[in-house]
Order: C-alpha cells, then sequence, then structure tokens
C-alpha cells in the first residue's frame, strides 16, 4: 500500500432483502455499490470496499466487516457518522477505525458465525416476514440440535455445497453448531473456519429433514458423509439468514457487533 494511504476497517448491519447480495451487480442494486458510494462520499475519492463474507441476495448482517484505503483523514466519529448520512436506511456502519496495512477483512478472519431464524407458529408475521423463514409445522429445536452436533470438526462438506460454489476446496472446520428455541422463534447458530456457497442454508434445510429421524443424529452424520448434495435438504429461504459475527485475532481489535434485531433477537449466546 501506498505509505500516503491507510486502510480503514469497518463494521456494518443490514437489511439485505432489497439487494441483489453484497456484490457489485451491473443493473440491480448492491450492498457494496451503496456502500462503496457513502464511503466515497466522506473519503473525497472513490474506494472499492472488501468484504469478510459476500452474502447472497436477501441475506442479512449483524456483523459484516470491510476495509478499504484511503488518502483521507477522518476520525472514527466521523466515518461513522458521516457514511450513515449516506446510506440507505436499510444499511448502517456500527463502528470504523485505522487498521494496520495488512489487514484483510477477509483473509485475516479466523471465524465466521451466523445464525438463521424461523418463525414457526401457524400464523404468518407481517412483521419478520422478510427477517426469518417462516415454517407452520411444528419443529423439534432439541433434535434439531441434536442432529447439528454431527458436524462438528472438520469435514468434507461436499452434502452442503451449492452446484456453482467456487470454493477449491470443500473442507471446512465446524467449531460450533446450536440449535434453540425463542418462543416462537428457532434459532440456528453455526461457527466455522469459513463456509461454502449455500452451505448454511443447506444445513437448515436438512436439519428440517433429519430431525423427525429416530435417530437425529445418526441421519444428519450419514447425509454429511455421503458428500452428495442430492442426500441433503432443500436450500432454506434467504430471508432467515443472518452474518451474525466475523472473529479476527485480538491483537486486531476489531470490535464484536452489537445486535439491534427488532424485537426478536435470538437468545443464544
Amino acid at each position: 500500500m501506498n505509505a500516503a494511504r491507510r486502510r480503514v476497517a469497518a463494521v456494518l448491519e443490514y437489511d439485505g432483502g432489497a439487494y441483489a447480495g453484497w456484490q457489485f451487480q451491473a443493473h440491480s442494486p448492491s450492498i457494496q455499490d451503496a456502500v462503496q458510494r457513502a464511503i466515497g462520499f466522506v473519503a473525497g475519492h472513490a474506494v472499492d470496499v472488501v468484504c469478510a463474507g459476500r452474502t447472497d441476495a436477501g441475506v442479512h448482517a449483524v456483523g459484516q466487516v470491510v476495509h478499504f484505503e484511503t488518502d483521507a483523514r477522518r476520525s472514527a466519529r466521523a466515518w461513522v457518522l458521516g457514511t450513515n448520512t449516506r446510506l440507505p436506511r436499510s444499511i448502517a456502519l456500527q463502528w470504523a477505525g485505522e487498521v494496520d496495512p495488512g489487514f484483510h477483512a477477509r483473509y485475516s478472519a479466523i471465524r465466521r458465525t451466523y445464525r438463521y431464524g424461523i418463525l414457526n407458529r401457524s400464523a404468518r408475521s407481517a412483521l419478520a416476514d422478510a427477517r426469518a423463514a417462516w415454517i407452520h409445522r411444528p419443529l423439534d429445536a432439541a433434535a434439531m440440535d441434536r442432529a447439528a452436533q454431527a458436524l462438528l470438526g472438520e469435514h468434507d462438506f461436499s452434502a452442503f455445497r451449492a452446484a456453482e460454489c467456487q470454493s477449491p476446496s470443500p473442507v471446512r472446520r465446524v467449531e460450533s453448531a446450536r440449535v434453540a428455541r425463542d418462543g416462537d422463534f428457532v434459532w440456528i447458530e453455526l461457527t466455522a473456519n469459513a463456509f461454502l456457497h449455500h452451505m448454511v442454508r443447506n444445513i437448515v434445510g436438512t436439519l428440517l429433514a433429519v430431525h423427525t429421524a429416530p435417530d437425529p443424529f445418526a441421519a444428519m452424520a450419514g447425509v454429511l458423509a455421503a458428500r452428495d448434495r442430492g442426500a441433503a435438504g432443500m436450500t432454506a429461504p434467504a430471508a432467515g439468514l443472518y452474518l451474525w459475527r466475523v472473529d479476527y485475532p485480538a491483537e486486531l481489535a476489531i470490535p464484536a457487533p452489537r445486535a439491534a434485531t427488532c424485537g426478536f433477537a435470538p437468545l443464544l449466546v
């Protein structure tokens, strides 16, 4: 990086319902385009914003992390408040700060956490319609949690990989998998070193399919061992998925996000 330029990181949240995903699209609105325009206005020059994880169309974020390079000197407060005045109400920066020139939002990350929300009741919700999947049949969250434990560790996750996934390897390390009920909501949380394309949504769809099996753990383990997308369940809707947080080595001092999910925040802690 040029010695006169500095690298700035930021944490942002967004409602992805109105966007074609993170990545810039020539003919559709994207999170990246809106963020680059807003930060560029504050910086006084065009910026290229790099994210920790490219979320798909309709997917939300509580703790997306990005970085960009700039010649401008701005306080952390100016980056956040100034950028937010130029962003649509569905996107907001929560933190910004100068980081080491070697920091990279994607490659410096050591783990990522996604949460998936399901409204599980007979009546649909007008308020949660674009923020959670709706499944009216009763779900056994405890059985889903037992099934999810089969995913722990390092495995070939080909069974949960989208056909268009471009990753050179299907191997990922899942560090934590939890399912919990909070009233009418069932929340699934997965933490891994990285995720394949549609991996979380395909896992959720499979949990919905296997949790009624006599042995949910064995049923999920069998799908995982098959390494075949055809053995897994459906791809769950995008609306329920949140990029919850991205973790970095402590010395990089990237703060954890503070969630504000409009009254139906999950109780997983």
